[in-house]
């Protein structure tokens, strides 16, 4: 039976407690057909359509479902179309799946737009206030045209029989859907205290960088010299004074694009480094010259040493930017402890040694010095060996969609990053160990999406607080740091889940990450700053970005014109990547240096 109950914009439902949950895997059923019982609507009479509504799916002999995924009956609020998404058995193994779905979304013109507040909820039949309910906020489009939990319940818990929520085999879910916002009425500045950037037509993956590197104060204070640096330090001025979305026009004109041009996506990887490039030409011979290399460029050094024969070889190399294995890698500090690991150059790779020819060798790299902002690249697309293709991953190309895979697996990211940690085994003995690498989480880019169609937002974390928002184009709403941390890791179809920490230590286990040559004064302990998502797969999507607003706790969604408040749960562990609905995976990580988070932020007084 579905219930719809209208209900008036000012009510609030009573915050419902969440019961601890247990571990516990439930294996996938065969796929198959079942007949549900018919449903029922009720509804209060209304004049006009509801501006804010409770839909509730009762939904009878769950067990016997066998099928994938089950979609609820369309319900509406304000004339648009609804529907509940259940995968049954789950995208992530061992919970339900629960998401709201744009019903209508096949037949909506092209470059629509919805922004919603809405839950979704597990009612608890023996007591309503174990119920568990999560409240979200998004803005809906043609590729993220539905949106909610991978991990919404423990499957252990909904199955078991005596704590309420499977009772005779019916599983009641509820959806409220209030607050709804056509795109032209949302104002990101008055309600969130940022400003969103337009979408010009597939420059989502820009807007997400740009908020993520707007966010860092130490760029901009200069005086402009040119049209690419006066563009974008009038673009900063407009985000910090407008109370509206701002335009990008000036300054995609600025790089000499056409209007074809904004309607192509580009890799954000891509367009960081071209970014970078002319943010340095354009400071040279002012008093911010200098200030890129500062901020992003790190060092290491290549170790080569011959097995058969007394030759060994050092070359120092810098960096802007690393680019992290995902596919068998955990976590961040797996993909370290990969970029660290010796490579055995043998058959027909081995090194050519001067005066010795050919020789099987050992080759490993360790970091001399990290950067004060750490900007960390998933490989989240590589080509498909198979199709005869060299193996290229990480980059968002206009490739041929046969020979790319996306790589949706599991990813965790921390708040800190100790890049310091085991010992410092991630530094050169060459290191400044004086340096502390203790890294802060700043802002995390998501693509949504598949190869051929997606989106790209932000999450970033205000300078030194701890809120997150999301950032989705003119979008900012804020953002749970749980579901940033966690809803973004990824899950299969090489959607691995990928974590990443709050804090990265890059100086554990005795730094073996570093050189011996590396400055071991440093200390390389770094905060997450942010996260840029990407939605959809290689060659197309969506891109947004979660950030953490400077000597803050709080997280933003920033999503083109839209930014909403974002719980620190939600981006650390929604956006380490799942499967099919929501390919929505932290494509890029930004962690900035504990020691360096004052003068990154201009706090320190000069």
């Amino acid at each position: 039976m579905t219930i719809m109950i209208a209900t008036p914009l000012d009510q609030e439902d009573e915050e419902l407690q969440v019961p601890h949950p247990d571990s516990g895997e439930v294996q996938p059923m065969e796929v198959a057909p079942v007949e549900l019982a018919a449903s029922t609507v009720e509804a209060q009479p209304v004049e006009k359509p509801p501006r804010s509504l409770k839909f509730t799916w009762k939904i009878e002999n769950f067990a016997r479902i066998n099928k994938k995924m089950d979609y609820s009956d369309t319900f509406g609020v304000d004339g648009y179309k609804w529907r509940i998404l259940i995968y049954p058995k789950g995208i992530d193994v061992g919970h339900l799946s629960i998401f709201l779905d744009v019903a209508d979304n096949s037949t909506l013109p092209y470059g629509w737009k919805r922004f919603a507040k809405f839950s979704l909820a597990v009612v608890n039949q023996f007591d309503n206030k174990c119920s568990i309910r999560k409240d979200v906020e998004h803005t809906f489009n043609g590729t993220t045209s539905n949106w909610g939990f991978k991990s919404f319940m423990p499957l252990s818990d909904m199955f078991d029989p005596t704590k309420g929520y499977l009772v005779n085999d019916t599983l009641i879910v509820e959806a409220v859907v209030r607050d709804f916002l056509d795109d032209w009425s949302y104002d990101s500045k008055e309600k969130k205290g940022y400003a969103g950037l337009m979408n010009q037509g597939a420059t989502c993956y820009m807007n997400s960088l740009l908020q993520a590197v707007y966010s860092i104060r130490t760029i901009g204070n200069d005086k402009p010299s040119g049209s690419f640096t006066s563009a974008l330090q009038n673009l900063f001025f407009r985000l910090q004074a407008k109370t509206t979305r701002v335009s990008t026009k000036e300054l995609t004109k600025s790089f000499g694009w056409k209007i074809n041009d904004s309607f192509r996506q580009h890799d954000v990887q891509e367009f960081n480094r071209v970014l970078c490039e002319k943010l340095e030409d354009a400071m040279k011979g002012t008093t911010a010259e200098g200030t890129i290399k500062m901020l992003f460029e790190g060092e290491f050094m290549s170790y080569i040493r011959c097995l058969s024969v007394d030759y060994n070889s050092t070359r120092k190399e810098f960096f802007y930017d690393l680019q992290l294995d995902v596919t068998g890698c955990k976590d961040v500090y797996a993909s370290f402890d990969k970029y660290v690991e010796v490579e055995q150059l043998s058959g027909d790779n081995r090194y050519h040694a001067e005066g010795h020819g050919l020789q099987d060798a050992n080759k490993r790299v360790l970091f001399l010095r990290f950067p004060p902002v750490l900007q960390l690249h998933l490989k989240r697309f590589e080509y498909d060996k198979s199709q005869g293709t060299s193996l290229k991953a990480g980059l968002i190309l206009l490739f041929n969609v046969n020979c790319v895979l996306q790589i949706n697996d599991r990813y965790e990211y921390p708040l800190q990053l100790d890049l310091d940690r085991e010992g410092r085994k991630y530094l050169s003995p060459d290191a400044d160990y004086s340096v502390c690498n203790l890294y802060t989480l700043h802002s995390v880019l998501v693509h949504a999406g598949r190869e051929n169609a997606g989106h790209y937002y932000a999450f970033i974390r205000p300078p030194v607080s701890d809120e997150w928002y999301k950032f989705d184009d003119e979008h900012v709403t804020k953002e749970d740091v749980k579901r940033v941390l966690e809803e973004y890791g990824g899950e299969e179809e090489i959607n691995d889940r990928y974590e990443y920490p709050l804090q990265l230590d890059l100086e554990r286990e005795g730094r073996n990450y570093l050189s011996p040559d590396a400055d071991y004064s440093v200390c390389n302990l770094y905060t997450l700053h942010s996260v840029l998502v990407h939605a959809g797969r290689a060659n197309a999507g969506h891109y947004y970005a979660f950030i953490r607003p400077p000597v803050s706790d709080e997280w933003y969604k920033f999503d083109d014109e839209h930014v909403t408040k974002e719980d620190v749960k939600r981006v650390l562990e929604e956006y380490g990547g799942e499967e099919e609905t929501e390919n929505s995976n932290a494509y890029m990580l930004v962690y900035i240096r504990e020691s360096d988070i004052k003068k990154i932020y201009n706090m320190d007084g000069n």
